[in-house]
């Protein structure tokens, strides 16, 4: 039956393509045409207008992407089967997935749900797979083919540009993109930054601030790629693949202006070195297949801040990181009839990190050397071993699929790599070594002609990375510690993330692994005139990992925790430094988080040259024992979706899409997500004091009193006139101590339109009119409002 959306899938089971209505699981396939449509500055935004997914935008630079409401390091990432995440990756963003060009990628593939039987840990909410561009199949005619694309953004006034080429003869083909952008500063709906820290601490307008544009948001990317095949026989290949990209003048805006009010927060230098070599080979021996592949991945990046809501004299931390992991692999298919095969391998990854940081004070210029967020010279080991059983009982009407694996992982910190400071070492010695075994269990029954239900069942693990193990300082949540740098000083597990929070009683220990069980069942259909599909699940997390407040014993101030000074505490142990507004927080396996949700689309033919498309989800989390939303990273992105109506010409040389997004108001706010500069933004007497007296101040926003000396009791906010006592109980209310900023994030509808037009053979253009309404939104966990009304363009020339 000819289908209206016809998809194959590359990842759900390693070695093969099918077709995704035959597989039991839910997979999201984005071809090349619709990254080029969707990804107008970073490759993350291919999640948009996806059912199951969500973009998750930290900075104008750096994100993510949810997979059933999960993201960051509960969702494991691979380019061409070869692990991109590693152990040192953020919480709740991948730093480093934009460092991927969308121009060097052919298709995204993302696997919804545990996938940790077949790609290992981290894979709690899904997997994505990103499969970059290869040569042309060899016996081609031995010409050099490729494309030129240009675009420019209004939102960010950038401008990009990308070259293709590539060369393919009998048994030899090489394909080499590069790729470079320059974004401006960023202009957001209504030219008004929602979070902004004079809004945020003072009540006032952004427009205070800034013209429209938001300062601290523009960034250079630039890279290249090339791959090779070589095939010398007609049963094997051999495959060479470097990519390497670099990022500059990136800043996290949301803990400038955009936030906390600081001064200095920048992403310096982010740098990504990818390279791999596989031998693929049919027929070797019993084997239908066998590939072996090592790899080689290297991620650089430095964090400068200066905290206290813009205090000056604050030290100046840098932060280096570099990660490198090398990267072993091998697996095998064997198929034994028409309706029955197995496929097993393994692989191993050994990270190693170099994290020097030292601090500037200001005044002075004097350095000290000083802990970095994770210990210099830590260690980690990940890796596994899986097999995999496809068999179809009633052929082309049932076909069940099982697969089983086991993962381990380790990671060591020694002390002896500490340099000593006063006498004393930074960080003493650590290690954890854990293992687990996962399932995946599925089977898909054809009902009638274009018609199949499906089923799966899926255990999903992920160990604690080193950023679990041995994170110490600021993050994009806040100032954490780590379980071994309080050990010893009675430190206890609060209830919440927030300033309300008490103890649990409960001690703070190294965290464990968390793993999770899921359940989803579905329907596809597809006719000549539709295709559409329904899906429901339910993944229950066991011994989550969330960010907790650290409560202490009375009597902490005073005490230090890494490079800072407690400056206070409430009366609950709950305990604050310096660097940021927020209580201070420590990771535990704080309980379960179950999160369901409804997954939809549909594509239908309205006539011969117009085709309607809907895309919805609806997620819903929580903790099983309050019913509250789980602390975990990143928060969940509320019930939203599209409706696209595309008009095309019989002769395809113009289309006209016109599509409208909505989400609705997210009111299921965790104590994390409401202390979150980027969601709830919280704020109380003691924050906005520190702002007013620091970032305010040296921003020129605060005169002196009466006595004409700045830095005293009778200062004035010199938009209003008033006085710090009364900027706070305007702001929060008289007697009120603290309270978000936004105690939900608002819901949305924004009006869209894009067309593609064929200029000739070789050459197009795509325009895109986005926002036309110039709505003023944002995501949760989000660090900078979406763009505002803006035109896209895109022009190709193909050689």
């Amino acid at each position: 039956m000819t289908q209206l959306r016809e998809q194959v899938t590359v990842t759900a089971d390693p070695g093969a393509a099918e077709s995704v209505e035959s597989i039991s699981r839910s997979v999201n396939v984005i071809n090349r045409e619709k990254i080029r449509e969707r990804a107008e500055a970073v490759l993350a935004q291919v999640a948009a207008e996806e059912t199951g997914i969500h973009l998750q935008r930290t900075s104008p630079a750096i994100g993510g992407v949810y997979v059933r409401g999960l993201t960051g390091n509960k969702v494991n990432v691979f380019v061409d089967g070869v692990r991109y995440s590693t152990s040192a990756q953020r919480g709740g963003i991948n730093t480093f997935l934009n460092l991927v060009d969308p121009s060097h990628i052919q298709a995204v593939e993302v696997l919804r749900g545990p996938d940790s039987a077949q790609y290992g840990s981290d894979a709690v909410g899904g997997s994505i797979q990103l499969l970059s561009r290869s040569p042309a199949p060899a016996g081609v005619d031995g010409k050099i083919r490729g494309s030129l694309d240009t675009h420019f953004n209004s939102a960010d006034m950038s401008l990009g540009s990308s070259l293709v080429s590539g060369f393919s003869a009998r048994d030899f083909g090489v394909q080499v993109s590069f790729a470079g952008r320059r974004a401006s500063t960023l202009r957001p709906g209504k030219a008004v930054d929602s979070h902004s820290a004079v809004t945020r601490f003072l009540g006032l307008p952004s427009a205070l601030v800034t013209d429209g544009r938001l300062p601290d948001t523009a960034f250079t990317q630039y890279g290249g790629m090339v791959r090779m095949n070589w095939t010398p026989t007609e049963i094997s290949r051999l495959t060479a693949f470097y990519t390497r990209s670099q990022l500059d003048g990136g800043k996290r805006y949301d803990q400038l202006l955009g936030g906390d009010g600081n001064l200095v927060a920048d992403l310096r230098n982010l740098m990504l070195d990818l390279a791999y070599l596989r031998y693929e080979r049919s027929r070797l021996g019993a084997l239908d297949q066998f590939s072996a592949t090592y790899s080689f991945n290297s991620q650089r990046e430095e964090r400068v801040n200066q905290g206290g809501n813009g205090n000056p004299l604050a030290a100046i931390q840098h932060e280096y990181e570099r990660t490198t992991a090398h990267g072993l692999q091998a697996q095998a298919r064997k198929r034994w009839s028409r309706q029955h095969d197995i496929s097993f391998g393994g692989e191993g990854y050994f990270e190693g990190i170099r994290s020097p940081s030292f601090a500037v004070d200001p005044l002075t210029s004097v350095s000290s050397i000083r802990r970095g967020r994770i210990p210099d010279r830590a260690r980690y080991r990940g890796g596994g071993a899986y097999l995999q059983g496809v068999i179809e009982p009633i052929a082309d009407r049932l076909r069940a699929t099982a697969s089983v694996r086991l993962s381990g992982a380790s990671y060591r910190a020694r002390a002896p790599d500490s340099p000593a400071v006063k006498g004393s070492l930074l960080w003493p010695d650590d290690s954890l070594s854990v293992w687990d075994v996962t399932f995946r269990a599925g089977a898909v029954w054809s009902l009638s002609r274009g018609l199949n239900l499906f089923a799966n069942a899926s255990r999903g693990f992920r160990a604690p990375h080193m950023t679990d193990l041995g994170t110490l300082g600021l993050t994009g949540s806040g100032y954490e510690v780590a379980a071994r740098d309080v050990e010893g000083m009675g430190a206890t597990i609060g209830s919440s993330a927030g300033a309300g929070a008490v103890s649990t009683g409960r001690p703070v220990v190294q965290v464990e692994p968390e793993t999770s069980i899921s359940y989803e069942l579905g329907l596809r259909s597809w006719r000549r005139s539709f295709d559409t599909d329904l899906s429901v699940f339910l993944n229950n997390v066991r011994g989550s990992i969330e960010k907790q407040a650290l409560i202490l014993p009375p009597g902490a101030v005073g005490k230090t925790l890494g490079d800072q000074q407690i400056s206070a505490q409430d009366p609950s142990g709950v305990v604050y430094v310096p660097a940021a507004t927020n209580p201070v927080l420590v990771r535990a396996n704080y309980g379960d988080a179950q999160v369901w949700g409804i997954e939809h689309t549909f594509d239908g033919r309205l006539g011969q040259n117009v085709t309607l498309s809907t895309v919805f989800t609806c997620l819903r989390a929580r903790d099983p024992r309050t019913g509250l939303p789980p602390n975990i990273e990143g928060g969940t992105p509320p019930p939203n979706g599209y409706l696209r109506i595309r008009y095309s010409r019989w002769n395809a040389r113009f289309w006209l899409e016109p599509y409208l997004h909505a989400a609705a108001r997210q009111e299921r706010l965790s104590s994390l997500d409401l202390e979150d500069r980027r969601t709830g933004a919280m704020r109380s007497r003691t924050s906005i004091r520190r702002f007013f007296q620091n970032g305010a101040t040296v921003r020129g926003l605060v005169g002196p009193g009466l006595d004409g000396r700045l830095g005293t009791a009778d200062d004035l906010l010199l938009a209003t006139g008033e006085t710090l006592p009364q900027i706070q109980d305007r702001v929060l209310g008289p007697g009120v101590n603290s309270a978000p900023l936004f105690p939900a994030v608002p819901g949305y509808v924004t009006l869209n339109v894009r067309a593609g037009i064929r200029l000739g053979e070789d050459q197009d253009c795509l325009i895109a009119l986005t926002n036309i309404g110039d709505r003023n939104y944002r995501g949760v966990s989000w660090g900078l409002d979406a763009p505002g009304r803006s035109l896209f363009i895109r022009y190709r020339f193909r050689f």
